[in-house]
Formats: C-alpha cells, structure tokens, sequence
C-alpha cells in the first residue's frame, strides 16, 4: 500500500444489506488505511434491486457518525440512489477517488449482477467517472467471517490505484467461503453463462388468502468451463470480473449490419 496518499484519498462505501450489515463494516475496515471514508448506505436491506431508484417518495437522509475521518450517513432509498445523493450531498467537491460497494452477504457471480444492488452501486460509480468496486462473500450469514475479504481486498484495491484503472469498467470481487489459509489465489476472469430459474411458491396465510413466495435454483449452463467465475469460485479462489456499462451484442450487431433495413 502506498501510504503517501492515506491523507489524499477520499473513498466512497455503500452497500445493499443496510447501514448497519457486518460486510459493510468489513469494507470499512477494508479502506480506513487509504484515506477519508464516506458512507451512505441503505437504512434496510435492498437486496435485489439492481439499479432501482426513488421516484414516487421522498429519500431520507440520517447521520449514524462523523468522525474526522470516518463520515456515515444512512438513508431510505436503494444503492442507487446512494450513490446519487453522495455525490450531490454528501462528498466534498461531489467526488471521490474510488468507490467500494459491499461486502455483499452472499455471491454475485454469474448472472446474479443482473439483480445485485451491490453491483448497481458499482455502476452508478462509473457513471460519475470513478474507479469503483463490488464485494461479496459467497456467505449469506449475517454474522459471517470477513477477515480474508480484507486483506485481499486490499490486494486489489491498491492494484487499482498503482495501476490507474480505467473507470470505464468496474471490478466485481467474488470471495469464496473460505478462511484466508485455504483460499488459492485470486483469478481474472469472465462472467459464467447462467440463469436463475425462479417461482412463485402458492401459500396460503392464517387468514386464508393466498399469498406468493419468490423461490428458484442458479443454473449453469456452462459447468464445464474452465475460466469462469462460478468455476474459480468451486475450486477456492476469488475471482474478478471487469464489468461495463455498455450491453451492446457486438456479434449480433455485425450480423444485423448487413440486413439492409
């Protein structure tokens, strides 16, 4: 780590568990060394809501800290809106020189990026043209060990730094459930080709009314791949993938190129 820039660097962390979830406190720990922490994160969970944001309610804003270096805020709306309100309210010069998102309670990999909030925070940062960052922890016990998540994650962390990453692209860091002894390493790699195949399970409540519950199993399509992140993560590294904001089917659109419209 380079600490000549402790003092200079200003870094952003939101979360989709809720303010007061043990992975955001992990990614605190996490960049505490590097500089002056921000946070804003959901005063609840928002698990799932990908790049949702607050349209029909007013978003509350709560201090829950403001330390010297150390600033936590919570407020009622999703990442999204986190981020977004951050930059306009919260960070000083409404910037930041990187932005972490995390640490998710359970894995995003795969086709899971499509749901995340965790991801959407990600997202948004790039959006502000800033080198950012999601978590997870194939964990999804809310008291779960992020001690290894730490310390690679600052691996990574000063990797993006010292590198200049682009802010084009953001990472999304999956860590195995693992203590840090028996974790292999760290693999770049891509996203695996998956799905979700999800149900509504019918109940029926004690007054009698039917009610639906959102039930369903990840499906890999590719289990056999060697260089995906859902394969990494089964073999006991963590993995990155660098992710962008641009869904564009470049093979598609070579083909559709030539129909002559």
């Amino acid at each position: 780590m380079n600490y000549k820039l402790k003092e200079q660097l200003r870094i952003f962390v939101t979360n989709d568990d809720g303010v007061n979830a043990k992975g955001l406190a992990a990614l605190i720990e996490m960049v505490q060394p590097y500089g002056k922490v921000y946070v804003l994160a959901p005063m609840s969970g928002n698990s799932g809501m990908s790049q949702a944001v607050t349209f029909s309610t007013p978003v509350r804003l709560k201090r829950i800290r403001e330390d010297e270096n150390l600033k936590i805020y919570a407020c009622s709306g999703t990442p999204a809106d986190c981020v977004k309100l951050a930059f306009s309210h919260i960070l000083p010069e409404k910037t930041a020189d990187i932005l972490v998102s995390g640490i998710n309670h359970g894995t995003n990999s795969s086709a899971s990026v499509l749901y995340s909030g965790t991801l959407a925070a990600a997202t948004e940062g790039i959006m502000y043209y800033v080198p950012s960052i999601g978590f997870s922890l194939c964990d999804h016990d809310p008291d779960a060990d992020f001690s290894a998540c730490i310390q690679l994650g600052r691996k990574i962390i000063d990797k993006v730094l010292s590198e200049n990453f682009g802010i084009d692209s953001y990472l999304n860091v999956n860590f195995p459930k693992l203590p840090l002894s028996e974790i292999k390493g760290i693999k770049i790699c891509r996203q695996a080709k998956g799905v979700w195949r999800e149900e509504f399970e019918k109940r029926i409540d004690p007054q009698g009314a039917d009610y639906y519950w959102l039930t369903g199993n990840y499906v890999n399509e590719e289990p056999d791949a060697a260089d995906t992140d859902e394969t990494w993560l089964a073999k006991g590294y963590a993995t990155i993938v660098p992710q962008t904001l641009d869904m564009t089917s470049y093979a598609e659109l070579d083909k559709m190129n030539r129909w002559n419209l």
